[in-house]
């Protein structure tokens, strides 16, 4: 799966070998059900960005989406690059083009996304569809690797699936779910999915902190234009502000290194079921903070979508 040293140079078949190396992906590297670490890390992930769509909601009521992308990722990147060890590792120059395609799939076309579809569509609903990222990256991880998932993640995927289809009924009937806007949560959605099967692999060979520090900043570069763009469109209020440094520091620099943890340790399909359990934070949040109503099918939907996390945890056979 992987390509020695001595690749590269311009031999055809070294140049093949060195493309190849970036659509794969690898198992994780503890097998066994979630422990403390794993579990440590998915509730970290699930509160971050499950308040994340409440905060771009925040932030889009004055500045413009890309604004709100490119501060994010700017922020994130800051905060990354000052977290001791991050350049305790070289990463090859091999391995440097899956480092762009990170940054490209995982950070610039998701989070560019994602503002401007919830121009169009409720963030309740932006982070349902979000919720199923895992059966992307189930599919993803099942064609690169060729083998299915284990059958305890297999009834885990589909049991969260039907969770957070039940969560989302309820929410689709309050209006703003504009198909655009729909279209481009999905085509985030399978950025994130493929990104994670990527991922993987880097993150076992050099660590998620050396592996983010490099995808985050260059990610900063690439949405760089569409945030100067946006200025002009954008008024300044200190609570869009807050929203998008917490969105960059905690939701993308910490957040980010996280997952690439959990990827590598229980690897990307069992990891990314904590996307299931984000609507659920999404709507406790919102009760919490904005006196929002929850139906009793979203209820239903929230466990579904817990124990559907619970089984997908458990040991890969």
């Amino acid at each position: 799966m992987s390509v020695g040293r001595s690749c590269g140079g311009r031999h055809p078949a070294a140049v093949t070998a060195a493309r190849s190396r970036i659509l794969t992906t690898s198992h994780g590297t503890r097998r066994e059900a979630f422990g403390p670490v794993e579990w440590g890390l998915f509730a970290f992930l699930s509160l971050t960005w499950g308040a994340s769509f409440l905060l771009m909601a925040v932030a889009l009521d004055d500045f413009s989406p890309g604004l709100i992308t490119f501060g994010r990722v700017i922020t994130g990147a800051v905060t990354v690059v000052l977290l001791p060890g991050v350049w305790r590792v070289s990463i090859d120059r091999s391995d440097m083009p899956r480092v762009v395609v990170l940054a490209v799939l995982w950070v610039a076309i998701p989070f560019t996304l994602f503002p401007v579809a919830q121009q169009w569509i409720d963030s309740g609903v932006a982070g349902m569809l979000n919720g199923f990222m895992p059966l992307v990256t189930a599919l993803v991880a099942s064609l690169m690797l060729r083998e299915l998932p284990g059958r305890p993640q297999r009834v885990g995927l589909a049991v969260g699936a039907v969770g957070v289809v039940c969560i989302s009924i309820p929410q689709f009937g309050d209006g703003g779910t504009a198909v655009l806007g729909v279209f481009l949560v999905l085509v985030a959605t399978a950025c994130y999915g493929l990104a994670a099967n990527i991922s993987a692999p880097l993150q076992q060979k050099y660590g998620s902190l050396p592996t983010f520090g490099r995808v985050v900043p260059i990610a900063a570069v690439l949405t760089l234009p569409y945030g100067l763009a946006s200025v002009p469109s954008s008024s300044f209020s200190w609570a869009a502000l807050a929203a998008v440094i917490a969105l960059g520091v905690v939701g993308t620099g910490i957040a980010y290194v996280a997952i690439g943890e959990l990827v590598g340790r229980a690897g990307p399909t069992r990891a990314s079921t904590v996307t299931y359990v984000i609507p659920a934070v999404a709507i406790v949040l919102g009760v919490v903070f904005r006196d929002e109503t929850v139906a009793a099918l979203s209820l239903f939907g929230i466990a579904l979508v817990v124990l559907g996390a619970i089984v997908a945890s458990r040991r890969e056979a």
